[in-house]
């Protein structure tokens, strides 16, 4: 589709008024991935020269996107009754002592993994604990692999979050959060088929379908892309992508 010009530029407030489910942080994301773009006027507030059903537009076949996910990532906040992904092995044998431990360590440390980066190395650091007492405490790799991803060290939380997989296929976590490293490290097909892992697992999650419908879109694919555009929509029709969802649904 040829991008189209606006004769007026328009203010963040304008943006808002216009998709009313976004807020200022989501027009700050946009701005981010490119998807909008501030216009450049001294001494005046943030305004844009094109709007998102301009800005998603087709350069060579595939979408002109740019942009790092930064979507939350799937995070466990209390363990599974005595939650083992495999039986114990000759190399590790897990008795109660060992098992209690890590659950208290994991406990303490999902307590203190918030918003709040000061406590991130303390949390990270009781995770490491909970996986020497088990080290098969899949809830324990994906959440350190959400403290590495945070801190963009990308290679690290990837490797947890294939560690936990491999322990537990059933794990949504553990392939929705690993989709979305393969995404900002460009692996885009993988990432796609890890979305579609996590979607087998858990079709009502509304995020899950807007990335991979993001990340399909990067790939040239609209056409597989626009029913998980639809689905977001109708999983999450006030969402704050609901009407980004509804521009590619309706683009040419």
């Amino acid at each position: 589709m040829r991008e189209v010009s606006e004769p007026n530029d328009l203010s963040a407030r304008d943006v808002l008024a216009r998709y009313p489910a976004l807020r200022d942080d989501h027009l700050r994301y946009l701005e981010q991935w490119s998807l909008v773009r501030p216009a450049k006027r001294k001494g005046s507030p943030r305004a844009y020269s094109a709007v998102v059903r301009q800005l998603v537009a087709q350069r060579h076949g595939q979408l002109a996107f740019d942009f790092r996910l930064d979507a939350q990532p799937a995070r466990i906040i209390t363990l599974p009754a005595r939650e083992r992904s495999t039986a114990p092995t000759d190399s590790h044998i897990l008795d109660d002592s060992d098992a209690a431990r890590a659950e208290a360590l994991f406990a303490e440390a999902s307590s203190l993994d918030t918003d709040d980066e000061g406590m991130a190395e303390r949390a990270a650091d009781l995770y490491r604990r909970a996986l020497i007492a088990d080290p098969l405490l899949v809830a324990a790799l994906i959440n350190l692999g959400n403290v590495h991803y945070a801190q963009g060290h990308l290679p690290e939380a990837l490797a947890l979050y294939e560690q936990a997989g491999g322990l537990a296929p059933d794990f949504f976590e553990a392939h929705y959060n690993r989709a979305n490293v393969l995404h900002d490290i460009g692996r885009f097909a993988e990432a796609c088929e890890a979305y579609g892992e996590a979607l087998a697992i858990d079709p009502s999650h509304a995020d899950g379908h807007f990335y991979l419908a993001v990340t399909l879109e990067k790939l040239g694919a609209s056409s597989e892309a626009r029913p998980h555009w639809q689905t977001y929509r109708t999983l999450a029709p006030q969402g704050a992508w609901a009407e980004l969802a509804k521009e590619f649904i309706e683009k040419d």
